[in-house]
């Protein structure tokens, strides 16, 4: 019994440090937003193009993210919603 306890302890930590890995901004960005956002506008660092959307606000720039816009798929191909929040809390940062 103890061993079973021991066995699933170190794979809910495991598990809890892979969703923190997952949920690295420029990590997601680059698996799954940079191809078409270094193409397609917003550029990542573009300022003047990230200003207006800057206005809208993280959370707000997240839920349509999650939804999908255009071209983009929902939630831009990233895997989950931490990954989606990660990666335009990510691109935010490069548009200030």
């Amino acid at each position: 019994m103890r061993r079973e306890i021991l066995v699933m302890g170190a794979l809910a930590v495991s598990m809890a440090g892979g969703q923190v890995a997952a949920a690295d901004g420029k990590a997601v960005y680059e698996k799954s937003c940079g191809a078409c956002h270094a193409a397609m506008s917003p550029k990542l660092g573009d300022k003047a193009a990230w200003a207006p959307l800057l206005k809208r606000g993280a959370k707000d720039l997240t839920a349509s993210v999650a939804k999908g816009k255009g071209a983009m798929p929902p939630k831009g191909g990233a895997a989950s919603d931490a990954d989606v929040k990660a990666a335009v809390d990510y691109m935010i940062s490069r548009a200030k």
